[in-house]
C-alpha cells in the first residue's frame, strides 16, 4: 500500500494545508476541460500544447462511471491510460472528476445498466407544480445497492491510478461525484424518503451537530435553535422545523453526504491521495450577484449563481450551510471546494477556508475578471490552486491565464513559503475596469508587523485601467511586489513616527531557480518621489499628459523598502 508521503498529499500549514507531489510543495496553476475532452486520448492530443503555451500545470477533467465500466464488473481503464501518457509527455498533472452516480445534480454518467434497472437503483421522484410525482433522473441516495455499485467502481478507478501511476503521480487529486443534489424539489418524495424523513434525525449527527464548538457561521446564522432538540426524538422537522424546506434540504443533505462519503472512503483505502467534492453554491441576497457584463436572459442567474431556494440550486449539496453535515458524514474527503463564478469571491474564499480546510476553487470564471480574483485566492486565502472552467477552448495567445500562470509559476516558491510558514505576510488582491457596472474594491490594507500597508490602483493622468497582484512581506520592511496595475503605499503604525517612506526599491527578474535578480534600481518618477511604488500596466493612459512619467509594466516583480523615522521637537 502507498503511503502517505510518498504519494500526492495534503501537510498541514501555519493555518491550512498545502499540496504536496513528489516531495515538494506544489502550487496548481490548473485549467477544467470540457466535461467531454478527457474522454479521448486522441482529442487531447490537440489540447496539450496549447495547455503548456498557456503556463498551465494541472488539468481537472472528468472520468465517467459509464466509460470505465460499461458492463457490469468489467472495468476499461484504456482510454484514462492513454490520457495520463500524454500528461505525462507535457508535463501536466490531473485532477480527475469522478462522474460517478452524481453529476450537476442528475445520474446521466451512470452505465446503462444502471439507468434502466430501477428496481435495483431506484429514481428520485419530485413534486411537480401541479404537485402531481415525477421521475427523474437521479439515482436515489437512499439506496444502499447503488452506493454499493459505485463505491465498487470508484474503488476500481483508485486502485488502478495506485498500480499505472503512484510511481509519477501524473494524478494529483480526484473531485468524488460533481455538485451533488437534487434540483426541482427540496427532498425526495420517494415512499423510502418519506418514511425515512418522518423518523427522528439520527442521534449521533444530531449530538455532534450540539456539542461541536464551531459549527460554520452560516450554518449557526441559519438554524440557532437546533440546540435545543432532542437527540434520539426530534425529527428533521423539529430540529430544523422554522421552514420546512430547511429541515427538507437537511435530510437530503444527510443523505447525499452519506453516499458520497461511503463512496470516497471505498477509494481513499485504495489510494490514499487528496479526495474533495465540490459545490454549487446557493446565495440568499442575489444583489450580491456580479451580473456585469452577463446577459440576463430566462434562468442565467440561477444556473450560473445558484439560487435562493433549495430545489432551485441542488437540495442538501455543500452549501456554506450544509458544511457542517457533509464534513461529519464525509470523513474520507480532505475538504469542500465551491464553484465560483458569479458569487462575491472574498466572501466564499472566507466560507470555504472555514475550519481551516485548504482553499480550491475547481470551478471559476475564464476571463480577465477571473484571472485577475486568483491573485486574491492565492494570496489572502492561501489557496492550493483556482480553475477556469472551459480552458481547452482557450487560445494561450488569447487569454490574460497565460499572463497570470506565468508570473505565478516564476514566483511560486516564494508563495508557497509565505503561505506555509508565514500567512499573515502575504495579501493578494485586484481591482477590476473602473467602467464595469457594479464597482468593486477600490482599496486593499492589511498591516505587516509596524507598516501599514495600503494598496490602490496604478496612478495615470487618464483613465485607471484594472490590476492585479500579491504583496508578501519579507521581513524588516522589505516587500515582494507581484503583478501589474497597482501601486503601495506604506505608513507606520508607530505613533510616534513622524514620517514613512521608501527607502530603497528594485524592479527584479527571476531564474529558473526561482531566484530573483535585480533588473533596474528604481526611484525618483518610478516612486512619484517617494509617495508610493508603482506597479504600473502594460499600456498607462497618460490623458494627454505631455511627459511620460509613468513606464508600462515589464517584469511586474519588484522589490520595496520602507522606513519610518521618530523626530523629537528638536529635530524640526
Amino acid at each position: 500500500m502507498a503511503t502517505r508521503t510518498d504519494i500526492p498529499h495534503l501537510r498541514k500549514t501555519k493555518n491550512s494545508a498545502q499540496l504536496v507531489v513528489k516531495g515538494k510543495p506544489f502550487l496548481m496553476l490548473p485549467g477544467e476541460l470540457h466535461n467531454s475532452s478527457l474522454s479521448s486520448a486522441k482529442f487531447m492530443s490537440t489540447v496539450w500544447p496549447n495547455m503548456s503555451a498557456m503556463n498551465v500545470n494541472t488539468l481537472l477533467g472528468s472520468v465517467t462511471w459509464e466509460m470505465i465500466e460499461p458492463t457490469e464488473g468489467h472495468f476499461d481503464f484504456s482510454e484514462l491510460d492513454k490520457v495520463i501518457l500524454g500528461a505525462r509527455k507535457y508535463d501536466i498533472h490531473l485532477v480527475l472528476l469522478w462522474f460517478g452516480s452524481f453529476k450537476n445534480a442528475m445520474s446521466t454518467y451512470v452505465p446503462q445498466w444502471v439507468k434502466k434497472d430501477v428496481k435495483r437503483f431506484p429514481r428520485v421522484h419530485i413534486e411537480d407544480a401541479q404537485g402531481n410525482l415525477k421521475t427523474i433522473e437521479l439515482i436515489s441516495p437512499f439506496n444502499k445497492r447503488a452506493w454499493e455499485a459505485d463505491a465498487k467502481a470508484f474503488a476500481a478507478l483508485m486502485r488502478h491510478l495506485r498500480e499505472f501511476d503512484r510511481e509519477h503521480s501524473t494524478v494529483i487529486m480526484v473531485q468524488v461525484e460533481n455538485e451533488t443534489g437534487l434540483l426541482g424539489d427540496s427532498r425526495d418524495r420517494s415512499r423510502i424518503a418519506n418514511d425515512m424523513f418522518r423518523q427522528p434525525m439520527p442521534e449521533e449527527l444530531l449530538t455532534h451537530l450540539q456539542r461541536k464548538e464551531e459549527l460554520h457561521p452560516l450554518f449557526e446564522k441559519r438554524f440557532p435553535e437546533l440546540r435545543n432538540a432532542t437527540p434520539g426524538k426530534s425529527t428533521w422537522e423539529d430540529a430544523f422545523g422554522r421552514d420546512l424546506i430547511d429541515a427538507e434540504e437537511m435530510f437530503m443533505a444527510n443523505a447525499f453526504s452519506r453516499y458520497v462519503g461511503i463512496v470516497a472512503a471505498a477509494g481513499k483505502a485504495e489510494y490514499p491521495i487528496p479526495l474533495y467534492t465540490n459545490v454549487w453554491l446557493n446565495f440568499d441576497d442575489p444583489s450580491t450577484l456580479d451580473l456585469s457584463g452577463v446577459p440576463l436572459g430566462e434562468g442565467t442567474p440561477t444556473v450560473a449563481g445558484g439560487g435562493a431556494k433549495a430545489g432551485v440550486y441542488p437540495s442538501g449539496g455543500p452549501c456554506p450551510h450544509a458544511f457542517d453535515i457533509w464534513k461529519y458524514n464525509a470523513l474520507a474527503l480532505d475538504f469542500i471546494a465551491p464553484d465560483l463564478y458569479l458569487h462575491d469571491y472574498e466572501t466564499i474564499c472566507q466560507q470555504y477556508r472555514h475550519g481551516n480546510q485548504p482553499l480550491f476553487i475547481p470551478e471559476q470564471k475564464r476571463d480577465d475578471k477571473g484571472a485577475r480574483r486568483v491573485f486574491l485566492a492565492y494570496g489572502s486565502y492561501g489557496a492550493i490552486g483556482c480553475s477556469p472552467f472551459g480552458i481547452d477552448s482557450l487560445r494561450a495567445e488569447d487569454t490574460q491565464l497565460t499572463y497570470t500562470y506565468g508570473l505565478l509559476k516564476s514566483v511560486s516558491k516564494h508563495i508557497l513559503e509565505a503561505q506555509s510558514n508565514r500567512p499573515e505576510d502575504i495579501m493578494g488582491f485586484f481591482f477590476d475596469e473602473v467602467d464595469e457596472e457594479k464597482k468593486g474594491k477600490e482599496e486593499w490594507t492589511q498591516e505587516f508587523g509596524e507598516l501599514e500597508v495600503t494598496v490602490n490602483r496604478a496612478f495615470v493622468f487618464g483613465k485607471p485601467g484594472p490590476g492585479a497582484g500579491m504583496v508578501i512581506h519579507q521581513g524588516n520592511g522589505k516587500f515582494l511586489l507581484i503583478g501589474k496595475g497597482f501601486q503601495v503605499t506604506f505608513k507606520s503604525t508607530n505613533s510616534k513616527s513622524t514620517f514613512t517612506g521608501i527607502l530603497h526599491s528594485e524592479e527584479k527578474t527571476v531564474d529558473e531557480h526561482g531566484d530573483l535578480h535585480t533588473a533596474r534600481t528604481m526611484n525618483g518618477d518610478e516612486t512619484r518621489s517617494g509617495e508610493f511604488y508603482i506597479m504600473p500596466n502594460d499600456d498607462p493612459d497618460y490623458g494627454g499628459f505631455p511627459i511620460a512619467v509613468t513606464i508600462p509594466a515589464r517584469t511586474c516583480i519588484a522589490e520595496c523598502t520602507a522606513y519610518s523615522i521618530e523626530e523629537a521637537e528638536d529635530d524640526f
